[in-house]
């Protein structure tokens, strides 16, 4: 008898495709993410307890004389929680991070199955970056995109389990050029 590998082999996180697009209204960012929960987040999510990740982008230009110049950042928030009476999945969708105080403003939606949630989160479609005054010339200019679980806004009690267990950590990175306009 043969025997069978505990866990099926998991494609590692990554960024499978980025596409920066630069317009007359703005520079935007559409990409797709990769990857599995871990089983530790997967479980407390069961449990009721809500997780955030956050989405950053950094556009900087290249230079040869001085460190590189930060032409700006933007972030995007992510709430997502399971509700066990309903049995139903709750994603928000903020530009400002979550707060005690609430939620803020943040687009909601509901989902019957933590994949569909997941196909959201994963999907990230022209997300304005910058505005077109902040980008003069695409020369030299590079575009990272960072995707992380935040355990900075878990319950305190998590915060301490998980800080330094690999089973919490879940970070992407990618760095693409802009390509010069034509």
């Amino acid at each position: 008898m043969v025997p069978m590998p505990a866990h099926a082999d998991i494609a590692p996180p990554d960024i499978s495709s980025m596409q920066v697009e630069r317009t007359d209204e703005g520079v935007f960012l559409s990409a797709n993410l990769q990857f599995e929960l871990p089983a530790q987040v997967d479980d407390a999510l069961r449990q009721g307890i809500p997780m955030y990740f956050v989405a950053e982008a950094q556009v900087q230009r290249e230079r040869w004389y001085w460190s590189d110049q930060h032409l700006g950042t933007a972030s995007r928030y992510y709430r997502l929680s399971h509700q066990p009476l309903t049995r139903r999945w709750r994603l928000h969708i903020s530009n400002t991070s979550f707060t005690s105080a609430g939620l803020g403003l943040a687009l909601g939606q509901t989902y019957e199955h933590l994949e569909d949630a997941m196909a959201a989160i994963q999907r990230i479609s022209r997300w304005k970056i910058l505005e077109p005054g902040q980008l003069s010339s695409t020369s030299g200019v590079s575009v990272q995109l960072r995707f992380r679980m935040d355990l900075s806004a878990l319950p305190r009690p998590l915060q301490i389990g998980a800080l330094g267990r690999s089973g919490w950590n879940l970070q992407l990175s990618r760095t693409q050029n802009l390509e010069p306009a034509p």
